[in-house]
């Protein structure tokens, strides 16, 4: 009994590996080395061998095991800051790329790391760009604890700070091209040796030149179906273990019947076989696939560097505080932040009191207090006085990308078109399978000899590729092209969600308004040079557009810092300076419990007023006449007949004539709204189930931007950057906002149209191919073609949609 157990071939329960001699046992379970059984362990410890539910045979080989010294290094301090994403006094974030991570089982297993390490917060999983960050307690655990945890499961990071990732990347596209050229050479050579027979060139298809070039055919074929086409069976076994039926299952289908008919037909001799067929398939496969991942790669670059957000930051250059972009920012670049401003790169304290909220980053909104000399990481938002810092590392866009999609302001929404795409091709898959299956079985009944050609036209023609390129391709070019009309959008599925809107939810200040333009007056007691510097130093640390158009009433008078700055969101400023208290904002911010003081001036019904207050005097106030941004009449007349609209206003109600008059009395409109309120509001109305759009500045209306279906942005050049939002839209277009929302309304239309173009065209191809009329290498030619003419169908359609709409 014994002697036959020894002649067994085991297989290895971890990695799938062949257990070659000597396998290691252990609770009835078999493995081929020490490092496999060691994970088992670990993982059967911690109570995650649902691991190996997900996949069969999920792991990673571990017969070279690292050394305990290898990852010594990551103890130094210098090599740390290099790879450390975010540091504060408690919390660090760092991200690895993993190249073996592969399977479900392995985003199960990274995604659980914190029950093998009680430091790790937690850990999320990029699959596609085969990354993971991880949040974790650095009195607990440290990166190199982490690393030697990683690469004792399994999943080494690749650790290179001349960024491994893009490395990788061109490793695999590099392989794709091999693949390419060993089936474009070998197919090459096959139509060569099968001209002869094409021809009916008799000298050479007699019996013996025809043996001889079948069997040459045939071994040209082997690289082909082992290398080139590899991946299509993977793929396909890979969705057939998780009991989902994929498009590469047909595919993988066909060019296996393919082959192994064509090596019968040659080895009995009754015939050279289809080897052209199965060479010039998997050729014209590969190169859909290569196009297609050149396309992606495009729309992946624009995405990452070509999302430009239209925010700015204030820098001192030679004590003149000027606006730049915040990718124009240099290291050494001394930067102003004012009370709820983010921080776009890391940079290091030189001036002012600085309580950071990390709760972008971390999930944490109890603000830090950071020191003189301290760093303070991009991501943190400052919550008191301006503060005065250095930059010590270049910005990175992509991490204003990252911060912006972040979880902690994700819509639950999925898109419905996406969904339905997937459900499509799945259902298709299926169809695709039961009718080649059926067109084989009909034409053996009647005519055998062309059950086969029936069958693999039909899995080829009919392959549902062209469904699936549909959706990203269209949505983005709306992307893009929305981009260069500076209306900037989270993701490509934004586009769809904009198409669904019925309701429109519009702010007031700084939305509707346009802060620059409107006209400012004081009212009150003469002010001396000491009160103007005191109301300067104040409003100098908001960036609220009355505070920034106060100071513009004082252009030359200079501000200091303030100490106990607070700002009390849709309300005023308070702060100290030179031991004197002032405070700035509404009549009720001042005096919470007195009536507001009646004072005949201007067109008071037209204006909104913002109040003085320093030692608890009231020395007079700023009345502002907002001016209303251009074409906003004529957006909310069209707007109207389509939407309903409301407005919702942290001001009074002084201007609610004017307003009524360009909204209309149907419109409600709602004043002394807190943020609160505004929130409340819009989940009213999503309770009704209305699909709700909110156009805000990002200041005090974030959490309704949030709660919202689709939170819009205006900016105004400006450096509030508001993660809330779905979309940045520059303040220079507001009055293109209804042309924005019908192309994307467009944009759903042409997707539903390649989705019948497509249909249409494997109908078509069907009812060839199930005749056994159309030659399968005809066919391998024209899925691509389908493929390729659905790309640029959807790519030039929404282009024209774009042009026929006034967009550039």
């Amino acid at each position: 009994m014994r002697e036959n157990i020894t002649q067994t071939k085991f297989t290895c329960f971890h990695c799938g590996d062949e257990c070659t001699s000597h396998p290691i046992l252990l609770n009835d379970y078999t493995f081929c080395c020490v490092g496999c059984k060691n994970v088992y362990e670990i993982l059967s410890q911690n109570n995650l061998c649902d691991y190996y539910n997900l996949e069969s045979n999920p792991g990673i080989n571990l017969k070279n095991p690292a050394s305990k010294t290898k990852f010594n290094y990551l103890d130094d301090e210098q090599v740390q800051k290099k790879l450390i994403d975010f540091d504060d006094e408690h919390i660090q974030k760092i991200s690895f790329f993993i190249p073996t991570m592969h399977c479900s089982s392995c985003i199960w297993l990274l995604e659980n790391l914190y029950k093998l390490d009680v430091g790790v917060n937690n850990s999320r999983v990029n699959f596609l760009k085969k990354t993971v960050s991880i949040s974790y307690k650095k009195e607990i655990t440290s990166i190199r604890k982490i690393v030697e945890l990683l690469t004792a499961i399994g999943y080494e990071p690749a650790i290179n700070l001349n960024d491994i990732e893009k490395q990788v990347q061109k490793s695999e596209n590099r392989k794709l091209s091999y693949q390419i050229g060993v089936a474009g050479f070998c197919f090459g050579n096959i139509m060569l040796l099968s001209f002869p027979e094409y021809f009916g060139l008799d000298e050479f298809t007699q019996a013996k030149f025809s043996k001889l070039f079948g069997y040459l055919n045939m071994v040209l074929s082997i690289p082909v179906i082992l290398f080139s086409a590899q991946d299509y069976f993977k793929l396909a076994i890979k969705g057939l273990r998780k009991k989902h039926i994929s498009i590469d299952t047909p595919l993988a289908l066909g060019i296996l019947v393919l082959f192994v008919r064509s090596a019968y037909e040659v080895i009995s001799q009754t015939g050279i076989g289809f080897f052209d067929t199965h060479a010039g398939l998997v050729f014209f496969l590969l190169i859909g696939k290569w196009f297609q991942q050149k396309t992606f790669d495009t729309l992946s670059f624009e995405r990452d560097y070509k999302s430009y957000f239209p925010v700015s930051v204030a820098v001192i250059n030679n004590g003149i505080e000027t606006t730049v972009p915040v990718t124009n920012l240099k290291v050494g670049n001394r930067i102003i932040i004012r009370n709820g401003e983010l921080i776009p790169a890391d940079a290091i304290l030189l001036n002012g009191e600085a309580k950071i909220d990390f709760s972008f980053v971390t999930g944490e909104s109890i603000p830090i207090t950071k020191v003189l000399g301290e760093i303070i990481y991009a991501g943190g938002r400052q919550t008191e006085q301006t503060i005065e810092l250095e930059v010590f590392k270049n910005v990175s866009q992509s991490y204003l990308t990252q911060l912006w999609n972040s979880e902690h302001f994700a819509k639950q929404n999925e898109s419905k078109i996406k969904t339905f795409q997937q459900t499509v091709s799945k259902y298709f898959t299926v169809a695709l399978l039961v009718i080649a299956i059926g067109s084989a079985a009909w034409w053996l009944m009647f005519n055998p000899s062309l059950a086969l050609n029936a069958f693999t036209a039909v899995l080829i023609i009919a392959c549902p590729c062209a469904l699936a390129l549909s959706s990203p391709f269209a949505l983005g070019t709306a992307m893009r092209i929305l981009g260069r009309n500076k209306f900037y959008i989270k993701s490509p599925e934004v586009v769809e969600q904009i198409a669904k809107i019925n309701t429109i939810v519009f702010d007031k200040t700084g939305t509707i308004t346009q802060p620059s333009s409107s006209q400012i007056v004081y009212v009150g007691e003469n002010l001396s040079e000491e009160e103007k510097h005191l109301i300067v130093s104040l409003t100098r640390n908001s960036v609220h557009p009355l505070s920034k158009k106060i100071i513009s009433y004082f252009p030359n008078v200079k501000g200091e810092s303030v100490s106990q700055f607070k700002e009390y969101t849709g309300k005023g400023l308070e702060g100290k300076l030179n031991g004197k208290t002032i405070q700035i904002g509404s009549y009720h911010f001042l005096f919470p419990f007195v009536e507001p003081m009646k004072v005949n001036t201007l067109n008071e019904e037209l204006a909104t007023r913002v109040y003085i207050k320093i030692d608890n005097n009231l020395i007079g106030y700023f009345q502002f006449q907002h001016a209303y941004r251009k074409g906003l009449s004529e957006l909310i007349q069209s707007l109207k007949k389509h939407y309903s609209l409301y407005l919702l206003s942290g001001d009074n109600d002084a201007e609610k004539d004017k307003i009524m008059h360009i909204f209309g009395k149907e419109t409600q409109l709602c004043f002394n709204q807190s943020p609160i309120k505004k929130l409340e509001f819009i989940e009213r109305l999503q309770d009704q189930h209305k699909k709700v759009m909110m156009i805000g500045d990002g200041l005090n209306d974030a959490g309704a931007l949030k709660a919202s279906d689709l939170g819009i942005s205006v900016t105004e050049n400006t450096s509030h950057f508001s993660p809330a939002s779905d979309v940045i839209m520059d303040a220079s277009v507001f009055e293109n906002t209804l042309q924005f929302i019908n192309f994307s309304k467009d944009t759903t239309k042409v997707i539903r149209m390649s989705f019948l173009i497509s249909l249409s065209y494997n109908i078509v191809g069907l009812s060839f191919a199930v005749q056994g009329n159309l030659s399968p290498l005809i066919a391998a030619i024209l899925m691509p073609l389908s493929s390729v003419s659905v790309i640029v169908f959807t790519t030039v359609a929404t282009i024209l949609f774009a042009k026929k709409g006034g967009l550039k």
